[in-house]
């Protein structure tokens, strides 16, 4: 399993939210609705990106910015633009008391001024499904704006066939644009990890002695791993290769180890109905009280409450 395919393995644009924005500027609109991954594409005009975080992001027209959430974040033409509108939780847009010209309902998924406003988004929000796609999403930075060279073209089609799909309302639009969607978002992800853009997670992977480390233990998570095999194999002394996995990765290999073998067995958990002795020794524990100690050490919870909940 590689980076790409274990990150859009779980987030899936199934009753995704999709939505067409017209902005003339000045303008400040307010996003709080807690998405874990969404994708902005500027089609006309440009924007300014603030996020909560303090990470500030300029992007024009034919850019991609990438947010990871839950933090809010506002797009605003210039600096002293006063708030127009806050889009909460299941897309519930309120206007603060005073507003000027606040933006509405233009038809179908689409919103904002007016239909010929100067500034164009796609902005599409996706429900990130298990432990192993929000794990994945982790990696990703805050906000990241993709120019077209970093891109090389890659989604042009595929946002000229959602712009085209947004105003229809035909028997099933709702999963034609789903999966307009998600591939729109395979093909953003494969061109930046590819690329020279690519955020340190990928780049861990291009690495010669990293790189196969993480698939191998992605693809046998379940191996008696240690960090003296590992480095053996990395071509590498156990302190060297340490040293170097975690400055790549972020964190120590086994650290990393026992976060991938826990969000596996909690998507086992709430999506199979295997016994906790299987799913125990799919994921690399001896026994059901190893993996449950585990979870409840590293994740406060135990097995049965995932199961439950």
């Amino acid at each position: 399993m590689d980076h790409v395919t274990g990150l859009l393995d779980g987030p899936r644009a199934r009753g995704a939210f999709l939505l067409r924005c017209l902005l003339e500027p000045p303008f400040a609109v307010r996003i709080e609705d807690g998405a874990p991954l969404t994708l902005v594409v500027v089609t006309r005009g440009g924007t300014s990106l603030r996020a909560d975080a303090g990470t500030t992001a300029e992007a024009g027209r034919g850019d991609v910015i990438v947010l990871r959430g839950p933090t809010p974040y506002t797009v605003v033409s210039d600096a002293d633009a006063p708030l127009q509108a806050v889009i909460g939780a299941g897309e519930r847009c309120s206007v603060p008391p005073g507003a000027v010209r606040p933006p509405g309902s233009l038809g179908v998924r689409t919103w904002g001024h007016h239909p010929n406003a100067s500034t164009a988004l796609l902005v599409g929000t996706y429900p990130v499904g298990g432990d192993v796609g929000a794990r994945l999403v982790r990696s990703l930075p805050a906000v990241t704006v993709l120019h077209p060279a970093d891109l090389d073209g890659a989604p042009d089609g595929l946002v000229t066939l959602l712009d085209a799909e947004l105003d229809r309302d035909a028997a099933g639009q709702d999963v034609v644009l789903d999966r307009a969607l998600d591939l729109l978002l395979v093909t953003v992800l494969r061109a930046w990890f590819a690329g020279p853009a690519a955020p340190s997670a990928a780049l861990a992977r291009r690495d010669p002695a990293v790189g196969p480390v993480l698939r191998a233990m992605e693809t046998e998570p379940a191996r008696g791993w240690t960090v003296e095999g590992l480095a053996r194999g990395a071509g590498l002394s156990r302190a060297a290769f340490a040293r170097r996995f975690t400055a790549l990765v972020g964190e120590p290999p086994m650290a990393w180890l026992t976060d991938l073998r826990l969000s596996l067995a909690a998507d086992l958990l709430r999506g199979t109905d295997l016994t906790l002795a299987v799913i125990a020794d799919r994921v690399g524990y001896g026994s059901p009280f190893a993996l449950s100690t585990a979870f409840h050490r590293e994740r406060g919870v135990r097995p049965a409450a995932l199961r439950a909940g």
